[in-house]
């Protein structure tokens, strides 16, 4: 069911009988977990849930998404939980992956762009994802994600200024012995963009001057 507000209807007496029950879950259209204490309980529910949702709701059951497992092995709309004994809500691993393949997808190698171009196209997108999974509870993944995004963006200016690339972090403030090393480096754009040279010439204050947003809140 794509919609939301038809879910709700025609989902409104599952929500019932998890009620009279006293389940506590969380649903969001035809999205939903259910939280109990024990594996042989939430092989039960899930019997007489399925039960409800064939036989009285006449709806089908999608088998591959549905499980009996620990609530951190499980996610809802790109949450999870973590194991802590009160639990805290976390960025499923399948959110993890969305996010960089967007960001790879923003910012190919390849592509000749302005950075200040670029970087209003990835921040477009940075204020959305924010804006959604900001509800985490993990803030740690946050500044995780800010270093990968500028080690990203390293290794995009470091590919485009090519054979420049001596001159250029040379103008930025970089020794010519470490400039010369670097430009003459057999190894790829990435693992340039975590050297010692590119780190000082585009060092995360830069992306800051271009007004490259921080996931992560300054300290």
């Amino acid at each position: 069911m794509r919609s939301p507000l038809f879910s709700k209807l025609v989902l409104d007496e599952l929500d019932k009988e998890r009620a009279r029950r006293g389940h506590r879950c969380v649903r969001y259209a035809d999205d939903s977990n259910i939280y109990v204490r024990s594996l042989r309980a939430g092989e039960r529910v899930m019997k007489r849930l399925t039960r409800c949702i064939t036989r009285r709701l006449k709806l089908v059951v999608n088998e591959a998404k549905r499980a009996v497992a620990r609530p951190w092995e499980r996610k809802l709309l790109g949450f999870s939980l973590t194991r802590h004994r009160a639990p805290k809500r976390r960025l499923a691993p399948q959110a993890v992956k969305r996010f960089k393949k967007r960001i790879r997808t923003l910012t190919p190698r390849t592509r000749g762009q302005r950075l200040e171009t670029l970087g209003a196209q990835v921040n477009s997108y940075l204020r959305g994802w924010q804006g959604y999974f900001g509800f985490c509870q993990t803030p740690s993944v946050f500044s995780e994600f800010d270093a990968w995004l500028r080690r990203r963006l390293r290794s995009y200016v470091g590919k485009q200024w090519g054979r420049t690339g001596e001159r250029e972090v040379r103008r930025r403030g970089v020794s010519r012995p470490l400039a010369w090393n670097t430009a003459k480096s057999a190894h790829g754009p990435w693992r340039l963009s975590q050297s010692p040279a590119l780190s000082i010439a585009l060092p995360a204050a830069f992306f800051d001057s271009l007004g490259l947003l921080r996931l992560a809140a300054p300290h």
